[in-house]
């Protein structure tokens, strides 16, 4: 009876340490699907592991004290030992299987996986322009090790160019307006039909008011333009601005909102200004200003004036781009390893000549701008990696695709401003027809591929967890209660190779998204690619957990190549057209009429590869008052990424989907 009654407590520990395991596995796999909804899952999870293990060697040890149970514990142990080894062997063979098809189905497309290949040979030190100077290698390399970052402060302490993390074109004092303490523009008075003055006032109720209202205000601040980094830019000193006396008539005083239709909403982009005008009450009921408020706004002039500090820098930069190769010197085994421009830097410099190229064509220096507009154009080589262009990274590859939108950017502004002249115009067509962005994107895809798999070859998994997840040196808890910590360090390596193989296919695949031999980007090929990426990364799998975190938004990349391409096309075509214009006194009827003297050959459309849309708008060639710019004259424009003819209708960057690829000055 004793013996009957003591069997269910000595069953019930394994009924229970079931349940339990039974319950840590339903947690796993919960936390392991939908992470993000199970707070602080990793830790939780690691104390329902280590709670089991413990409660399991407890109940184990109980076990195998009986007689006869360690003979069968042992003997168990063996088996799920070879157990354990076969399935890490089988796993490891798969692996590598799954990651040999897949390299050889890569490299029949033309994808170089041998990393060893993107390696840049070593370059005598006289025609590398990152060694020209201390300067240069220290400013234009991102300081990665401890001396380095020491170097790097030193040398930011003494005067050439700024390179710290703050962009130093924000070093600039501009003149700030707000909402408190707004740039005061106007003073209007209202006048009743009966008063004296009221004669040589503007009709409130005159339709052609609001116009005449703007083109004064549009006299007062002058020719502005809003520069780079969104500083307004005037040729006038608007900070001493003496404001304009404007007089109404009217039968009665008008209510605030009639006012209000004089100012519309767009005023101020329409001018070129990045604030906004607003008519406030002043005092007496029939006296009224117009204020510009929230812009950051300076004269070219003051503008030159205290960029003139880094001119010797720029001269220096000037003369170690003549040099044939830009490569930095570092350690290429390996593509965490590779030297890093310093991506601030490059921007900050490209932002500032832009500017001041911007400056110069406020105060009707062409000349002065394209010299400065041509460095801007020059320094896209040292992302270019002259001549080998290897190993190109996707940031590389998009920092050049943006300093050329900016570089396009500014030529645009000095055709707004009717600055440009023959002489510019044709070295600027000169420059934009070597701007091809589409080979380093497509080259930087390509690297990706290599570049990914040769870190998950190469890395340890305690390299990938400090690169993956930002631990640089987690404790022994932090290793021990984070999951990814136990996946990294217990996964079999042919998990690693399975994870190479998902890797490698999505990244190829992007490949496919440039018809380089055409000079042509395909659209429809690149949004099914991203399409086909997304729906295996919406499935989860252990084969592609370094996908999900490793493959980044390659549609966006390849659309803003797309779209900052065809403005480089549109420029050197608008170039051609104002040429023809100054010497002929008109644009022509056809892009045709261009060749051979202005162009030898037309640039096509790089969506689709038909010529780009052109035609001549009946408007006149006289510029408009105070504005330094003319009506539109013509209408250049893409199909743009939905790959169909809107008429011209603009679209958008943001809206890729929407409208034409419109050139507008």
């Amino acid at each position: 009876m004793n013996q009957t009654q003591n069997t269910p407590p000595r069953r019930r520990l394994p009924i229970q340490l079931l349940a339990w395991l039974i319950l840590t596995a339903v947690f796993a796999a919960g936390y392991f699907i939908v992470p993000q909804a199970w707070p602080y899952a990793s830790q939780i999870l690691f104390v329902f592991i280590a709670a089991s293990l413990l409660l399991g060697l407890w109940w184990f040890i109980r076990w195998s004290c009986r007689p006869g149970n360690l003979g069968r514990a042992l003997t168990g142990l063996a088996v799920l030992a070879t157990l354990i080894a076969v399935f890490y062997l089988e796993e490891d063979w798969r692996g590598q299987r799954a990651w040999t098809a897949c390299r050889t189905q890569i490299e029949a497309q033309g994808i170089v996986m041998d990393w060893n290949k993107y390696i840049p040979p070593a370059i005598p030190d006289d025609q590398n322009f990152f060694t020209a100077s201390t300067n240069i290698l220290i400013r234009f390399k991102k300081a990665q090790t401890p001396a380095e970052i020491a170097a790097a402060a030193a040398a930011d302490q003494s005067p050439w160019l700024p390179f710290g993390k703050q962009n130093f074109t924000k070093l600039f004092p501009s003149f700030k307006t707000t909402t408190d303490q707004p740039l005061v523009i106007a003073n209007i008075t209202v006048v009743t039909s009966s008063a004296a003055e009221a004669g040589s006032a503007l009709p409130l109720a005159d339709p052609n008011t609001p116009g005449k209202v703007q083109a004064i205000l549009r006299a007062t601040l002058g020719r502005t333009t809003v520069g780079i980094t969104v500083l307004a830019l005037s040729e006038l000193p608007l900070k001493n601005l003496t404001p304009t006396a404007i007089t109404l008539k009217a039968e009665t005083l008008p209510a605030m909102d009639e006012l209000k239709r004089f100012l519309p909403e767009h005023l101020a982009s329409d001018m070129h200004l990045c604030g906004r005008f607003e008519i406030r009450p002043q005092g007496a009921p029939d006296h009224y200003q117009i204020v510009l408020a929230s812009l950051e706004i300076s004269t070219a002039a003051e503008y030159l004036q205290w960029s003139d500090q880094f001119v010797p820098a720029f001269d220096e930069i000037r003369e170690a781009l003549k040099r044939p190769w830009a490569v930095l010197p570092g350690d290429y085994s390996r593509p965490e390893l590779i030297p890093i421009p310093n991506f601030v830097l490059l921007r900050s410099l490209s932002q500032t000549l832009a500017q001041r190229a911007q400056c110069d064509l406020l105060l009707g220096k062409p000349e002065a701008a394209l010299h400065e507009i041509t460095l801007v154009h020059d320094v896209c080589r040292i992302l270019q990696k002259p001549p080998a262009g290897k190993p190109e990274t996707l940031v590389e590859a998009m920092i050049n695709v943006a300093i050329n939108g900016l570089y396009t950017s500014a030529i645009k502004d000095g055709f707004r401003l009717q600055a440009w002249q023959e002489p510019q115009l044709a070295a600027l067509q000169q420059q934009l027809q070597t701007v091809s962005l589409a080979p380093y994107v497509a080259e930087a895809f390509r690297s990706e591929v290599a570049a990914n798999a040769r870190t998950l070859e190469t890395s340890t998994p305690a390299e990938l967890q400090k690169w993956l997840f930002n631990q640089d040196a987690p404790s022994l808890w932090q290793r021990l209660s984070d999951a990814n910590f136990w996946v990294l360090h217990a996964a079999p390596r042919g998990w690693y190779y399975q994870n190479m193989a998902v890797a490698a296919r999505l990244l190829a695949m992007n490949v496919r998204g440039f018809d380089l031999p055409n000079d042509l980007i395909l659209p429809s090929a690149t949004t099914t690619n991203q399409a086909s990426i997304e729906q295996t990364l919406r499935h989860w799998s252990l084969w592609n957990r370094w996908a999900s975190i490793a493959i980044p938004n390659f549609l966006k990349a390849t659309q803003i190549t797309a779209y900052n391409q065809t403005l480089v096309n549109e420029a050197q075509i608008a170039c051609a057209l104002e040429r023809y214009r100054l010497a002929r006194g008109e644009y022509p009827a056809t892009l045709d009429a261009l060749m051979p003297q202005y162009m030898a050959a037309l640039p096509h459309d790089v969506i689709g590869g038909q010529p780009l849309h052109y035609r001549r708008l009946d408007a006149p060639a006289t510029a408009a008052a105070g504005t330094g710019a003319g009506p539109r004259q013509y209408l250049l424009y893409s199909v743009g990424w939905n790959q169909t003819d809107d008429g011209g209708q603009p679209g958008t960057f943001e809206e890729a989907a929407k409208g034409d690829w419109v050139w507008s000055d």
